[in-house]
């Protein structure tokens, strides 16, 4: 029913950008923040970055800060994430997701829904 699909992932070098999308259904997209998180292999999941639900705000990992900027269209059931400046530490699957309770967070706990991730590889 609900489902969170990610796009846009793939192999760039460092220095470059890649923009990710995600494409919600099954849940009314504007009543939930929006948030980005990712993990590398053998570590765990680490949050990215949230915006709140009309989009006016959001928030960041102090590794992205300035890097990335997370956006999102509620006409479209969309948030995106664009990433530049890409370093090889940014290599992970990225996993969207959606949260109902409160006005935003950076715990992965506060989340509802999931996507099944994009893989992002920054080669050097």
């Amino acid at each position: 029913q609900v489902q969170l699909v990610e796009s846009g992932g793939g192999l760039v070098q460092a220095g470059g950008s890649l923009r990710l999308s995600c494409a919600a259904s099954g849940l009314t997209f504007s009543n939930n923040f929006m948030g980005w998180f990712r993990q590398a292999p053998g570590k765990e999941r680490e949050f990215v970055a949230y915006i709140i639900r009309s989009g006016g705000n959001s928030y960041y990992a102090d590794s992205v800060e300035g890097r990335f900027t997370i956006s999102r269209d509620n006409a479209k059931n969309t948030v995106y994430l664009q990433m530049s400046s890409l370093k090889p530490e940014d290599t992970a699957v990225y996993y969207c997701a959606a949260g109902g309770r409160g006005r935003g967070s950076a715990r992965l706990g506060d989340y509802d829904y999931w996507g099944q991730g994009t893989q992002v590889t920054v080669s050097s």
